[in-house]
């Protein structure tokens, strides 16, 4: 169905596997899937109290954290960018070409209606697909 899939990974979530497996069964015969995380460095006032030894430790673990949850799909590359969740997932889409983003979802709560999750903003601003892996 699709040539370019992108699956944004929150790794502190546990939906990873889920949307993996929808990916590849969401992807044509030698087709692309990229796992994506938005790695958000420290807001201003607490990037004040770290070094960049501190900043740089964390985006490591972040990468062992990504390289870790997809081990096991050979066929999926790893890409790791900074910003805001959402629209890092956005503009990773609409700069690589990828026709659907396969995203994991909560069940909405209250805060979701006034402030929208990160899932429910790529699927309005996204320039493609957006396949959505509810959680339970």
């Amino acid at each position: 169905m699709y040539n370019n899939i992108l699956v944004p990974m929150a790794l502190d979530h546990g939906v990873s596997g889920t949307t993996l497996k929808a990916a590849a069964t969401l992807s044509n015969p030698g087709g692309r899937i990229t796992a994506l995380h938005v790695y958000e460095a420290p807001h201003g006032s607490v990037s004040t109290f770290l070094d960049e030894d501190a900043v740089r430790d964390g985006l490591d673990m972040a990468h062992q954290q990504l390289a870790k949850k997809t081990a096991d799909y050979s066929d999926v590359t790893t890409v790791i960018v900074k910003g805001r969740s959402y629209r890092g997932i956005v503009e990773y889409a609409a700069k690589n070409g990828v026709d659907c983003i396969v995203v994991g979802s909560h069940k909405p709560g209250l805060s979701d209606f006034f402030l929208g999750s990160t899932a429910a903003r790529v699927v309005r601003h996204a320039p493609c697909a957006v396949h959505v892996c509810r959680t339970t």
